[in-house]
Parts: C-alpha cells; sequence; structure tokens
C-alpha cells in the first residue's frame, strides 16, 4: 500500500517538471498576422440538473438528541384582583317615533275660513276595525270685485268597518257628504247697458246659492287563494238643490285563470248611471231631461317576463248601452304594455297602447267644477287609443326621473263652457252668465310629461313635472283646457320639531266663448275668449310641541293674485291659516 502511494507521487512530480519546460517561451518579436475566424462564436446552455429537496446526510451528525427531563414547583399567591364583568359596547339609536291610530286638526284664517278634520280608527278584535273620517272646510267669502255672496261649505262623514284574515280581507264604508257654493261669477260688463238702479235691482235679485248631496255605500274584497283576486263595488246618489237626481253603481271584480302555465288576468267592469234633470237651459222642456248609461266590459290580459323585458298584451272589449236613446255599441280597445330595462334601474324604457269607455257623470263633473248648470247632457267618452313611450329611472340612488311622450285620441270628450246668458229678470239664479254647461267633442291630443325627484337627504326632499299639450278637435275649441300645466314643491325639516314647505304651480292659457243673447231663440254667434295663464305659490311651516301635538301656518296665494281659474269666477287673495294638529289613542 505504501509503495503505490510513492510511486504515484514520483510520476505526478515527474509530469509536473516537464509540462513547465514545455510552457517557457523564447524572447521573439511579435509579428503581424492575420486571423481567419472561420465559425462564430455559439454560446450553449448546459442542461439544468434538479438538487434533491432531501439532501443525503452523514451518519456521524445525524445523531438523536438527548432527552432532558424538567418539573414545574407550583407554588400558590394570595391575590385579591376581582376582575370586572365585559360589557358590549352599544350602538345609540334614535328614538323611535310613536304611531297613534287618531288625530283632530283644527285651523283657522282669513276669509272666516274653517278647516276641520278628525280621524278615529279602533281595532275591535284581532282581525277586525272601524274607522271614521269627519271633514269640513268653509269660508265666509269676501273677494275682492264680487257683487254675489261667494262663500261655500264642504263637509263629509265617513264610516267604515273591515276584517283582516289569512285567507281574505274585505271592508264596508258608508259616507255623506254637503256641499254648498254660490253662483257668484257674473260677467265683467254684467247690466252695463241698464240703468243703474235697474243694475242693482237686478243683481240685489239674483240668489246663487245652491247646494249638492252625495250619499256613498261600498266595498272591497280581497282574495289572496282562489280565482278571485278582488271585487269593488260602489253605490252613489246625488242629488242638487234644483231637483236634479242620479244614480251610479258599479262592480269591478278581478280574477285569474292559470291556462298552459300562464296567468290571465281579467277585469270585468259593470258602470250604471241614471238621472235626471228638472230641465234644459232654455226651459222649453215639457218633460225632464233623464238619461240611462250601462257599460259592460271585460278586459282579459297575460303578462310575458322575459330577461329585462316585462310585456303585457291584453284587449278591452266594451258594449255600452244607452236605454234612454236607444244609441248601444259595442267597443274593442287595445291593452299593451311593454317595458325594458336599458340600464338596470338607471334607465327603463316603456310604452304601450291603451284605451277605454269612460262613464261620465253629474258627480264627477260636478266635482270639478261646482259652478255647473243642472242643465247637463250626459254621454260616455269614449277613449279610442292612447300610445305613449318614455324613459324612466335613477340620475342616482336619491334622484328618480320620468320622461313621456303621449298621444291621446277621444271621441266625446267632456269640455266645460261658460253659458250664454240674457239680463232678464225672469232668468233662473244661474242664467246670467254665472255657470258653465257641457259640451262634447273629439279631441286629439299630443302630450309631453316630465318628472323630477329628490330625495337629498331624510330631511330635504324636492320635486318638479310639468306637462304640455296640443290640441286637435272638431269642434270651434278645446275648452278650457290648458296647454301646459308646471308644479314644483319642496319638503324641509329643519330641525326635529320644526319644518316647512314650498309648492308653486302654474297653468296656462284656457279658451272660453260666453255671449249675451237678447234672444235664445235667435242665437247670436260669440268670439272665443283667452284666459290669462296664472301662478300661485303656497307655503307652510310647522312646530312639533311633542309627538302628539302639532301646530301649523300655511300661507296660500302669497302673490295675492285675483286670477280666474274658470271665467268670471276670480279666487281668494293672500290666505292666511293658523292652526294644530293632535294625536291621540283611546
Amino acid at each position: 500500500m505504501k509503495i503505490n502511494c510513492q510511486n504515484k507521487i514520483i510520476i505526478l512530480l515527474v509530469m509536473f517538471v516537464v509540462q513547465l519546460s514545455f510552457s517557457q517561451k523564447k524572447q521573439e518579436t511579435i509579428g503581424t498576422e492575420t486571423v481567419n475566424v472561420v465559425k462564430p462564436y455559439s454560446p450553449t446552455i448546459s442542461d439544468a440538473f434538479k438538487v434533491k429537496e432531501t439532501p443525503s446526510l452523514d451518519d456521524a451528525g445525524n445523531q438523536p438528541k438527548e432527552t432532558i427531563k424538567y418539573s414545574i414547583l407550583s407554588v400558590p399567591v394570595a391575590s385579591t384582583f376581582t376582575p370586572s364583568k365585559g360589557k358590549a359596547e352599544g350602538v345609540e339609536k334614535s328614538k323611535k317615533e310613536k304611531l297613534f291610530n287618531n288625530y283632530a286638526t283644527l285651523g283657522v284664517g282669513n276669509y272666516g275660513t274653517l278647516n276641520a278634520e278628525l280621524f278615529v280608527n279602533q281595532d275591535l278584535g284581532n282581525n277586525d276595525y272601524v274607522a271614521g273620517m269627519f271633514r269640513h272646510h268653509s269660508s265666509q267669502g269676501g273677494i275682492s270685485g264680487v257683487n254675489l255672496n261667494d262663500e261655500f261649505y264642504d263637509t263629509a262623514l265617513n264610516v267604515a268597518y273591515g276584517v283582516n284574515n289569512r285567507d281574505m280581507s274585505w271592508n264596508v264604508e258608508l259616507g255623506y257628504q254637503n256641499q254648498i257654493y254660490n253662483w257668484y261669477g257674473l260677467p265683467a260688463d254684467f247690466g252695463s247697458t241698464l240703468a243703474p238702479q235697474t243694475q242693482d235691482d237686478l243683481i240685489r235679485g239674483i240668489n246663487p246659492n245652491h247646494s249638492y248631496n252625495t250619499i256613498t255605500a261600498g266595498g272591497n274584497v280581497a282574495f289572496n287563494e282562489g280565482i278571485f283576486s278582488k271585487i269593488a263595488a260602489k253605490f252613489t246618489h246625488f242629488s242638487d238643490s234644483f231637483s236634479s237626481s242620479e244614480n251610479r253603481f258599479y262592480v269591478k271584480p278581478t280574477f285569474k285563470v292559470e291556462v298552459m302555465d300562464q296567468s290571465i288576468n281579467t277585469n270585468i267592469i259593470i258602470d250604471h248611471v241614471s238621472g235626471s234633470f228638472e230641465h234644459n237651459y232654455a226651459r222649453d222642456n215639457t218633460e225632464p231631461l233623464k238619461y240611462s248609461l250601462t257599460n259592460f266590459g271585460i278586459e282579459p290580459s297575460f303578462v310575458i317576463l322575459e330577461n329585462d323585458w316585462t310585456l303585457e298584451l291584453g284587449a278591452g272589449l266594451f258594449y255600452g248601452l244607452d236605454s234612454e236613446n236607444s244609441g248601444n255599441k259595442f267597443y274593442i280597445y287595445p291593452k299593451v304594455n311593454a317595458s325594458y330595462k336599458l340600464v338596470g334601474d338607471l334607465m327603463i324604457f316603456y310604452t304601450g297602447v291603451n284605451g277605454g269607455l269612460e262613464q261620465n257623470s253629474y258627480a264627477d263633473l260636478a266635482n270639478q267644477n261646482p259652478f255647473l248648470s243642472p242643465t247637463l247632457n250626459m254621454r260616455p267618452t269614449n277613449n279610442q287609443y292612447t300610445v305613449f313611450a318614455g324613459l324612466k329611472g335613477k340620475l342616482a340612488n336619491n334622484i328618480n326621473y320620468n320622461l313621456t311622450g303621449s298621444y291621446l285620441n277621444e271621441k266625446d270628450k267632456a269640455l266645460y263652457k261658460a253659458n250664454d246668458y240674457t239680463e232678464d229678470f225672469s232668468n233662473q239664479n244661474y242664467a246670467f252668465g254665472n255657470s258653465f254647461g257641457v259640451v262634447y267633442d273629439d279631441v286629439r291630443t299630443l302630450r309631453f310629461y316630465g318628472e323630477l325627484k329628490a330625495d337629498f337627504s331624510q330631511n330635504v326632499s324636492f320635486g318638479i313635472n310639468g306637462t304640455f299639450n296640443s290640441y286637435k278637435f272638431d269642434g270651434l275649441e278645446a275648452w278650457n283646457l290648458p296647454s301646459m300645466k308646471l308644479s314644483s314643491n319642496l319638503d324641509v325639516n329643519i330641525t326635529k320639531q320644526w319644518y316647512a314647505g314650498l309648492n308653486v304651480f302654474y297653468v296656462g292659457e284656457r279658451k272660453d266663448m260666453q255671449t249675451k243673447q237678447t234672444d235664445f231663440a235667435m242665437p247670436i254667434p260669440g268670439v272665443p275668449v283667452t284666459l290669462k295663464s296664472y301662478f300661485d305659490a303656497n307655503a307652510h311651516v310647522g312646530y312639533k310641541y311633542n309627538e302628539r301635538l302639532t301646530f301649523f301656518l300655511k300661507l296660500n296665494n302669497i302673490g295675492n293674485q285675483a286670477y280666474q281659474k274658470w271665467m268670471n269666477y276670480p279666487v281668494q287673495g293672500f290666505q292666511v291659516l293658523v292652526g294644530g294638529n293632535y294625536k291621540f289613542d283611546f
């Protein structure tokens, strides 16, 4: 073993000496030579190899660790420390406002105005209740420049009883209303051609007072299960102080039928109105003016929901029965509505076309214009179709908008028009140019509507809307239909106790016509008159003394404008109403 090692060492030394001898160079001058590169340098990368995750260890360095044994000597220590119990941090909640079942309101103001309301509601058991409502609004008059009495009274009383069960809910109600008005709107030049004393005698001889009485009885039933969804029925008896009388009854059941996995909703309409007027306007009739109109209708439809689309397809089938004039007719109306979410709830497009047979009644017409003469001609309005399209949605989470364009085609639309008159002592109290009649015309309306509502916070809300109309008609004019309507409101909760609000509206120009006749047998054609547009502003402020008692102040017609809503009828000027509201429980 030792010999071999020595031989190896000797051989290595000999090889080292030989190598040194060949590596020595002579002292020579380096000349200039040309070097030709035969092949460009091409670097290569050697194959990578993976290092083993578990390296091999030398057994000498992998000895087992020595086991160490230890123990702890516990010594008890006396302590008087007692930790306090933990308490969760709570969120301060605002006090929930208590809701009361009943309230009473009383307000008084200039023009001898009195406004009172009383509402009571009492649960009789777990499911049934009884409610009552009393309302009174009156004024002693005093409009500047008016020669006749202009006071009015409006008193109403309603009682109701209802039951709410798991399968169905229903209620019945009974009501009475008494309204007293005055035909105080004499023409501006009334009696100007008469002698002053004769003019005064004629005006003093007019008693413009007239009254309406309304009795109602009705009920509603809603079903949670079954074919029928709801049923509404109502009976109304309406009369005036000139022996006019009207009865109206309608019943409108709604039911749903499943056909081939599709729900078909159907509305059934039975609407009857009948009544009589003792005289026509010229008082040359020998029999009372009677009318009896009944509308029978059925409106089936079904709704299709597809992704962002909602489509309602249906139709309306009506039969109009005129028992007095034998003018029975059959009508077919479209009922199609669609909506599409263009950008979720931010922008929704909607469109549709609808129609229907609308029943006109003396009670409804007098509710819109209380200065009618009791000499009307009654007939229904045939709304052949209303085509509309629009956009609605949100500009932000608290700002909503709605834009609509529509086209209405209505036949026999009821229009209010001032009655012609004579200056005759024998006239009825409504025949001195101080009353209105109803005329019917075929009217086509192009309408644009826009609305914006914003809730800037829980304490501030704002709204504005406008309607713009353009009319085409077969008659002389679209009487008393405004070309424009604008309104805006602002409500602010100033503090927890104080609140305020402002409401303004604007109504554009309207057309009316009235002629002073010398003889109704030979009428003189009149000339349409343009009624001026008007602007009105109303404000209110309130103070919540406590959760039960609130005081308020209302200001109406702040601009003190004597504008005319109806021809020859100026309204009350600046009005102030002061009062309070009290909430309570029995």
